[in-house]
């Protein structure tokens, strides 16, 4: 297991996302239990990129439920046409938001978050299965670069969720 994940500090988002892929591939594909892998994930995004609070929401009980995180304090439940992580689970789409002031309905968990990035995770079944939020303390941080390797992480982590059983605490 690694102890540490191997980035270049003064590189491009781009080349960082690059770098880490494999890396995370390498956690998950070595480890079973769902939250161990979101919460190395977390730990991985936040390192490397600082930002200001990464974590992921899974559905539970008709609603989206906190899960492994890194940052300050959050949302412990969000129904699903609630704010930024509402939007990308009903839309079931990547959501970018500049300026989370001028987001209708935005839930502002920590008054510091300034853009957010919402990626929905989608089950083999066609249906979401949680989400990964990223908050900002910078406004407007977030891009197609974002998406993209945020994308092929959610990506990991759904091939993932698809061939485990998920217990049924994670549902």
């Amino acid at each position: 297991m690694a102890e540490a994940v191997a980035y270049s500090k003064t590189a491009s988002r781009a080349t960082r996302y690059h770098e880490i892929l494999p890396q995370i591939s390498a956690l998950i594909d070595g480890e079973t239990d769902l939250t161990a892998n979101l919460a190395n994930v977390a730990a991985v995004l936040k390192e490397v990129f600082g930002f200001f609070w990464v974590g992921f929401y899974l559905v539970k009980e008709q609603q989206l439920v906190l899960g492994p995180f890194q940052g300050p304090l959050a949302c412990t439940r969000i129904n699903f046409d609630q704010g930024v992580c509402g939007h990308a689970y009903t839309t079931r789409q990547t959501v970018i938001v500049p300026d989370v002031d001028e987001f209708p309905g935005h839930i502002a968990c920590a008054s510091a978050s300034k853009s957010e990035i919402v990626l929905p995770i989608i089950g083999s079944d066609g249906n979401v299965l949680g989400v990964l939020d990223v908050d900002s303390d910078r406004l407007d941080d977030f891009s197609s670069v974002d998406a993209d390797g945020l994308g092929a992480i959610v990506k990991m982590i759904e091939r993932f969720m698809s061939g485990h059983t998920i217990p049924a605490e994670h549902k």
